[in-house]
Protein backbone atom coordinates (compact mmCIF):
# COMPACT_ATOMS: atom_id res chain seq x y z
CA UNK A 1 0.00 0.00 0.00
CA UNK A 2 2.68 1.98 1.05
CA UNK A 3 4.31 1.77 -2.72
CA UNK A 4 1.27 2.16 -4.36
CA UNK A 5 0.87 6.02 -2.64
CA UNK A 6 4.67 6.82 -3.24
CA UNK A 7 4.60 5.78 -6.98
CA UNK A 8 1.45 7.98 -7.10
CA UNK A 9 2.16 10.63 -4.99
CA UNK A 10 1.86 13.01 -7.87
CA UNK A 11 -1.47 12.03 -9.20
CA UNK A 12 -2.91 11.89 -5.71
CA UNK A 13 -2.15 15.78 -4.78
CA UNK A 14 -2.70 16.77 -8.36
CA UNK A 15 -6.21 14.83 -7.73
CA UNK A 16 -7.17 16.32 -3.98
CA UNK A 17 -6.09 20.03 -5.38
CA UNK A 18 -8.84 19.50 -8.16
CA UNK A 19 -11.16 17.97 -5.81
CA UNK A 20 -10.84 21.20 -3.31
CA UNK A 21 -11.17 23.56 -6.41
CA UNK A 22 -14.71 22.14 -7.49
CA UNK A 23 -15.66 21.75 -4.04
CA UNK A 24 -15.09 25.70 -3.43
CA UNK A 25 -16.76 26.51 -7.16
CA UNK A 26 -19.84 24.26 -6.32
CA UNK A 27 -20.18 25.71 -2.88
CA UNK A 28 -19.87 29.31 -4.16
CA UNK A 29 -22.33 28.71 -7.04
CA UNK A 30 -25.02 27.34 -4.38
CA UNK A 31 -24.79 30.26 -2.24
CA UNK A 32 -24.80 32.91 -5.13
CA UNK A 33 -27.67 31.26 -6.91
CA UNK A 34 -29.46 31.17 -2.89
CA UNK A 35 -28.91 34.96 -2.74
CA UNK A 36 -30.26 35.53 -6.25
CA UNK A 37 -26.98 36.52 -8.26
CA UNK A 38 -26.99 35.35 -11.70
CA UNK A 39 -24.41 32.91 -12.82
CA UNK A 40 -24.05 34.83 -15.73
CA UNK A 41 -23.14 38.13 -14.29
CA UNK A 42 -24.90 40.14 -16.80
CA UNK A 43 -28.53 41.98 -17.13
CA UNK A 44 -31.42 39.29 -18.15
CA UNK A 45 -33.44 42.25 -20.20
CA UNK A 46 -31.33 41.35 -23.12
CA UNK A 47 -31.28 37.37 -22.94
CA UNK A 48 -33.32 35.34 -25.08
CA UNK A 49 -32.68 32.20 -21.85
CA UNK A 50 -34.18 34.88 -19.18
CA UNK A 51 -37.11 32.81 -18.43
CA UNK A 52 -34.90 29.51 -17.78
CA UNK A 53 -32.72 30.87 -15.45
CA UNK A 54 -35.50 32.78 -12.55
CA UNK A 55 -38.96 31.98 -11.66
CA UNK A 56 -41.18 34.36 -11.84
Amino acid sequence: MIEFLMSNLSTIVVFALLLVLVVFVVRKMRKDRKNGKSCCGGSCGGCPSAGMCHRH
